[in-house]
This record gives C-alpha cells, structure tokens and sequence, in this order.
C-alpha cells in the first residue's frame, strides 16, 4: 500500500465499513465490485470520444507493460480494441483484447495446480471460496488498493486485496474520464500486476499468493488472497532485542540478493519503504509489490546511469548493450541501508560484532560492495553468532559462584527490568550458553540468578530470565534455575 490510513476509525464506523465491504463481497461471484452508483454523478453518460480515447489509450499501456509479466514475453497476440458506443463507455471486449487478459486465470490456475502453493491454500484459493468469506476486519488503503483482513472457509485467515473504490487514483480518473468501468479497469492492473509478480517471484521473504479472484464478465473485477502478517513498525522494531533486529535486515539482505538475478532477472523496487513489508513469524517479507520494475534502465551513455538520493548520487558505466548493468542492485542495497541497517543494525549489539556491522554500514552507504558481499558478511557475522565464537574471555568459572536447581522453575512475575528485552516488564535475554547468562547477571547490580527452560530464539540460542530474587519455586522437568550463591529461595510444593 502506498499510505496507510492515518486516523483510526471509530468503532461504530469499522462496522459499518465491514458491513459494507463483506456486502460487496458476498455478491458479485466472490470479489469485492465497485458498484456505478458509488460514483455516478451524471458524468457517465456525457464522456466524449477524446476522452474515451485517452483513457482507452492509458489502458492500452497499462496492458502493454504487464505483458512482459505473464510469461516472461509477450504471447504474440496483437493489440486491438473496439470502441463502445457513444455514451456506454469504454467496449473493450474484442476477442483478442479479452482472451489476453483472461490468460491471467490460467497462469495462476496452473501456479496452484502445480503445487506452487500448499493444498490448503489451493483450496480455498478462488472466487467460489470468496463468497464465504466471513470474519472481515479493515487493515489498510492507499490510492489504489483496499486490504481486508478475512478468513476463508478452512479457518485460514488472510489478507483480501481489492481495487479500493474510494482510493485516489479510481477518484481522479472518474472525475477525469467519467467512466467507472474503464476506470475500474485501469486502476486493476497495479492489482493484477501484483498478482502475477507474487507467482513469478516465489521467495521465503515474499508474501505467498494464497489465492486470486479474476473475472471478466459483465466487468474486470479483481481481488488477491495473500498470506496474512504484521505491519512493519519501526518504532516496537527498535525496541527489539539486537537479534531480531539483525534477524529482519538479513532477511532484507536476502531477498534482495533473490531479486538481483530473479527468473524476471534484475528486479528493482522503486517504493522502498518500511510500509511495503509485513512480519510473518518473525521473518520480513515484501508485501507490495506493484511497483516493482523487472529488468535494468536502457541507456545511450553513462550519465543516463546515474542514481539520486536526497544526500549521494551514484553511477553505473552504460554497457555496450543499452542496459545500466548493476544500478537496480544498487538502487535496493542502498534504499536497504537508508531505511533498515540505518536504524537496526548496529545498536545495542555485542561489542566483538560490532567492527563487522561497521564494515557492512560502511560498504552499503557508499556502496563498495554489492549485494553478494553484503549476503557473505551478514552471513559470517550469523556464524559467528549462533556458534559462540564473538564471546571473549567468558571463563567457566563464572557459574562456580551459582547453585543449580535442575527441575525447578519461577513463579510467573514480573521483576526488574532491562533493556531491550523479550518482554517489557522483566529482564529476559538470549544467551549462547550458561557462561554468557551468569557473566550478564554478574553485570547487573540487581540480578540474583537467572532461570532457563526450553524456549529458543531463532539462531537456537536459549533465553534466560535474570531475576533479583526467587520467592517461590515450582517443580518443573523442563526447567532450570542458577542462584548466586548466598541468595535466599523458597521452594513450593
């Protein structure tokens, strides 16, 4: 989405905007329609032939550009279209013009029949499943898209994405062109293009296509099933343990590397904001996709290669074939490090890992090194990480000054707090292993003993909660407690 909503709706109004939504859904085979009496103001019967030419012509361009999507080329089919008749709007139903569109449906048929998503997923994947969408919640619009939280069916909930009848770019082109349906039209492809971008570009770090709903008869009606996550908030993020915060910039490194060399070949996202990512099970992933360019800038000279930012500029040297090689690349890795390592990745980290984090800030913000290297160091620096070895002289000694309690673990409370946690009112933190938590507890002035269970990270490192004192122990098999020695505690039957 290109902006979220900025004032929270009131609750009165959330329902009835649900009502409306899941009215619109319920009807019209499943997707959500735009309804002519939302914006019919007179205007649709006066639209004259300049301007049915010059929305027909937009359209014709908007097609043209996703061609290149569907299958990688063009199918071949020439490009013709017949005018309706004065009055009824845009006739855009010559055969050749519909029966292009309509191979969107057998792209994405064969996507889910082929097992490019789960069998759950390809359940519950079209439009006969929409009409039995219930349970839907406002998440988000922007100007062009509307996005529902829903849940099909089989209990899966997911994200339902849809033209948004109320978005800017539908209101400027009725109130230019005067034509709901062609609007309608025009407005779909950043939907449908989105659609088919999420089935050519399958990634770990890239919202699954869950399902789609492509229609074209009475009207071009499209909506999108994506895989539900969290907006991205930057604020909460910063909060975050180092770890987690390292975890989402890698994924970021990592999908980026993807589309440096995707089956589309060099891909570049030309919206790079932290609101085009959701938060799946702790993993970042791109979730608006519509902006995406597939393939390198042509040019005639090297200056035709040069990228803007408000503080730098860079250049790539024009190649002997038209292309600007490597400036998409370049283009994302340094959005990546203006957005995300900017804020993210060095604070709060473990001091030995900090020249590392230097090196990589410094080589993606003049960008020395491109997105391979970058992979390499964010790799090395998670080795380094899960395996324990940026721990200096952390001696097993340490844990003689403790008495372990096997098989016990704390009453559930809160106690003294650090920074950043895993949980706001307490002090629970990752360690590599038992040296590292008893070195961290000796650090703090409050800490009497730390507990332990089986709860991991996502390096596999386990979390320890520091605590100033046990009041009351529960037998627990999973479970182990560590106190200072000298410290008070009471057992609990």
């Amino acid at each position: 989405m290109q902006h979220s909503l900025s004032i929270a709706l009131t609750s009165a109004a959330l329902i009835v905007l649900v009502f409306l939504l899941a009215a619109k859904v319920s009807m019209d085979n499943g997707y959500v329609r735009l309804r002519e009496r939302d914006f019919n103001n007179g205007k649709f019967n006066s639209v004259g032939v300049s301007q049915r030419n010059a929305l027909l012509s937009e359209i014709k361009e908007r097609h043209r550009g996703l061609l290149r999507y569907y299958t990688g080329s063009a199918w071949g089919f020439s490009l013709t279209y017949r005018k309706g008749p004065a009055g009824r709007g845009l006739g855009l139903e010559d055969d050749t013009f519909s029966r292009t569109l309509e191979k969107i449906d057998e792209v994405h048929v064969k996507a889910l029949s082929t097992g490019a998503v789960s069998a759950a997923a390809a359940a519950a994947a079209g439009c006969e499943e929409l009409r039995s969408m219930s349970h839907f919640e406002f998440l988000g619009s922007g100007y062009t898209k509307l996005v529902l939280k829903g849940v099909l069916p089989n209990g899966t909930a997911v994200a339902l994405k849809s033209v948004n009848p109320q978005g800017v770019d539908m209101k400027r082109c009725v109130e230019g062109f005067g034509d709901v349906e062609g609007c309608y039209r025009l407005v779909s492809y950043k939907l449908i293009k989105e659609i088919v971008l999420l089935q050519r570009l399958q990634h770990p770090n890239v919202v699954k296509l869950q399902g789609h709903c492509y229609t074209s008869d009475p009207g071009v009606r499209v909506s999108a099933v994506l895989e539900l996550g969290s907006p991205l908030e930057m604020i909460q993020l910063l909060q975050t343990p180092w770890e987690e915060r390292f975890r989402v910039c890698m994924s970021l490194v990592k999908l980026l590397h993807y589309l440096a060399s995707s089956p589309l070949g060099s891909v570049c996202l030309l919206d790079f904001q932290p609101r085009q990512f959701v938060v799946v099970d702790g993993e970042l992933k791109l979730s608006d996709i519509d902006d995406a360019v597939a393939g390198e800038l042509s040019c005639r000279e090297d200056r035709d290669c040069t990228l803007q930012f408000p503080t730098r500029n860079f250049s790539s040297p024009c190649s002997a074939d038209g292309q600007c090689r490597g400036l998409n690349e370049k283009r994302n890795l340094y959005n990546a490090f203006r957005y995300f390592f900017t804020y993210l990745l060095p604070h709060r980290a473990p001091p030995t890992l900090q020249p590392l984090l230097d090196g990589i800030m410094n080589s993606t913000g003049d960008l020395s090194s491109g997105i391979n290297k970058t992979l390499e160091a964010f790799q090395e620096i998670l080795h380094l990480y899960k395996s324990g070895q940026y721990l200096q002289n952390v001696s097993s000694s340490l844990l003689k000054d403790y008495v372990l309690l096997k098989g016990f673990r704390t009453k559930e409370s809160n106690d003294y707090k650090c920074w950043p946690s895993y949980k706001q009112q307490s002090c629970l933190l990752s360690v590599h292993d038992m040296k590292e938590a008893a070195g961290i507890c000796n650090s703090h002035s409050q800490c009497q003993g730390f507990t332990v269970d089986q709860q991991r990270t996502w390096t596999g490192r386990s979390l320890a909660s520091f605590r100033s004192g046990f009041s009351d122990l529960i037998p627990d098999v999973n479970s182990a407690i560590y106190v200072k020695k000298g410290a008070g505690f009471r057992a609990t039957a």
